[in-house]
């Protein structure tokens, strides 16, 4: 299984160029969040790991 994650850090910037470039690779599952590059704290990234940790 595909997995892409898409992050930009500012809620002014906009996710749209990066997920349809993603989808182009095939993804059946894309995860999406607006934080900034200066915390770990990403709750969507955390779930990506999380996914590829169990399978």
């Amino acid at each position: 299984m595909k997995y892409g994650y898409a992050r930009v850090s500012t809620t002014d910037q906009k996710l749209a160029n990066q997920i349809e470039l993603l989808k182009l690779a095939g993804p059946e599952k894309i995860f999406q969040e607006k934080f900034t590059g200066t915390t770990t704290e990403r709750p969507e990234f955390q779930k990506l790991l999380r996914v590829l940790k169990t399978g």
